[in-house]
């Protein structure tokens, strides 16, 4: 594919571009790559200005640079051929999907499948080896249901939705449309209910739904659990990484980014758009507003405001963090002074 092709299915984004001064100059590119470890035909990206130097030492035979004419010059110097678009990252996913796309198999149900006599599969839909689909399921259209799926009696698979191999979806759930379920994840199961008594746990029966709306994905072996009462739910186009757990009765609102190792206790609520980054952990009840963020490691025992940044165990504000972190360096020779100015009292009072 000539780098022009490529600049034809999605010139609009770009705002400039080599051809423009140098229309001979349109290589081959059969494919894409990182900048550092891009080969002769590849195209990569530079997202700003700090990652410039990379310009001078990459093989790339193009690249999707920011609006910044001196990283344009700088490749132009190379000999690299460029398109300018305000952002590079996201013009760089757009070009992926035109040298990769993931694996979709051709609609079928395979003979070794388990499906209930009373289960509802529409059209177009892909089920794989092994897959046992319990009584009273419904399967929206062109869905696709790889090897080994699991799914409990009266679920709902929205259409187009994918549940990757050896994924099981527990009884209560409603999955919503263009839902994608990876590996090992676990949608539905009872949560975490017990009542103490004096002769040990008794167990609450989790007779709740999980529902998650349209759009979302949920990584590789994460968990989302069914409450006793009332309703787990994911707002649409909420993403999901691998290894996280959100506990019973949660709601979550769209758009929302969870990051690996997030844990969420019960009833946690998040509003639209929040980021937690990884290993955040929540206890029960808390509630997150709109736009909220957590950096690495946070612990959030306190409900956050909207558009919130917060950080550290136990969560503070990020400003503040970012003094409390100042003066922990600090404790050393703080620990120091005071010793010194213990002992010049200590003395003093002699």
């Amino acid at each position: 594919m000539k780098f022009s092709e490529i600049l034809h299915q999605f010139g609009d984004a770009a705002n400039a571009h080599s051809l423009t001064s140098n229309p001979d100059q349109d290589p081959e590119i059969t494919g894409v790559a990182a900048i550092d470890q891009a080969s002769n035909g590849t195209l990569s990206y530079v997202e700003g200005a700090k990652f410039g130097s990379f310009i001078s030492k990459t093989n790339a035979s193009a690249l999707i640079l920011p609006q910044d004419e001196k990283l344009q010059t700088l490749a132009q110097e190379n000999g690299i051929v460029w398109l300018a678009t305000p952002d590079p990252r996201l013009f760089f996913a757009k070009v992926i999907a035109l040298f990769y796309q993931p694996y979709r198999p051709v609609p079928e149900i395979h003979p070794t499948s388990v499906i209930h006599s009373t289960a509802k599969v529409g059209s177009d839909v892909y089920i794989g080896p092994h897959a046992v689909i319990q009584q009273g399921v419904e399967i929206g259209n062109g869905a696709i249901i790889h090897p080994n799926v699991v799914i409990y009696p009266d679920v709902k698979i929205g259409d187009r939705t994918t549940l990757h191999a050896n994924c099981t979806i527990h009884e209560r759930t409603h999955i919503g449309a263009d839902c994608v379920i990876h590996s090992g994840a676990v949608i539905g199961a009872e949560g975490f209910g017990f009542v103490p008594t004096r002769t040990g746990w008794f167990k609450m029966e989790q007779s709740g739904y999980t529902v998650l709306e349209d759009g979302v994905e949920v990584g590789c072996n994460s968990g989302i659990d069914r409450p006793a009462v009332g309703e787990t739910r994911v707002g649409r186009n909420t993403i999901i990484d691998s290894l996280v757990q959100i506990g019973h009765g949660c709601k979550i609102g769209s758009g929302c980014a969870i990051a690996g190792q997030v844990g969420m206790a019960g009833g946690v609520q998040l509003g639209n758009r929040v980021i937690l980054a990884g290993q955040t952990g929540i206890v029960n009840q808390v509630k997150m507003g709109d736009g909220a963020m957590t950096s690495a490691q946070t612990g959030i025992h306190n409900d956050v405001a909207p558009g919130e940044i917060v950080c550290g165990t136990p969560a503070l504000p990020y400003k503040l963090y970012l003094k409390v972190s100042a003066v922990y360096g600090r404790l050393p020779d703080m620990y120091q002074s005071l010793k010194q100015l213990q002992r010049k009292l200590k003395n003093s009072n002699e």
